[in-house]
């Protein structure tokens, strides 16, 4: 089955900087037979901090995830980060916050950015 998950117009500037998100459409079937980056967004802005935001279709889940998505969301400034999501194999889907490990719940590309919205807001 074939969807398309949207965003567009991504303003780092406003508060719901990921609610406008990504500038692509990012089309998938269950999985694509190469891996292809389908996102990308990064971003200095005005006090330093950086924002980066990068997606991959890959040909077959990363175990022990289930989808067949790379990524890596990451907030950080100074060279510290403070809000990051990604996904590696053996670990699957996590995120860190202040430097704390946890696990996500990787439910859809959307619910991930703005579950990383919510976490870059209340860290800032």
């Amino acid at each position: 089955m074939l969807g398309v998950l949207s965003r567009s117009g991504m303003n780092f500037k406003s508060p719901a900087f990921l609610i406008k998100s990504i500038h692509c459409c990012w089309i998938f079937s269950s999985c694509s037979r190469v891996s292809v980056q389908i996102g990308y967004r990064g971003e200095v802005r005005d006090d330093g901090s950086v924002i980066e935001i990068v997606v991959w279709q890959l040909p077959e889940p990363l175990l022990p995830c289930v989808h067949c998505f790379k990524y890596r969301l990451y907030y950080g400034s100074n060279g510290v980060c403070r809000v990051r999501y990604d996904n590696e194999r053996g670990k699957g889907d996590h995120r860190h916050i202040a430097g704390v490990e946890q696990p996500y719940s990787f439910s859809s590309l959307d619910a991930l950015l703005a579950d990383f919205e919510a976490d870059v807001t209340n860290w800032r």
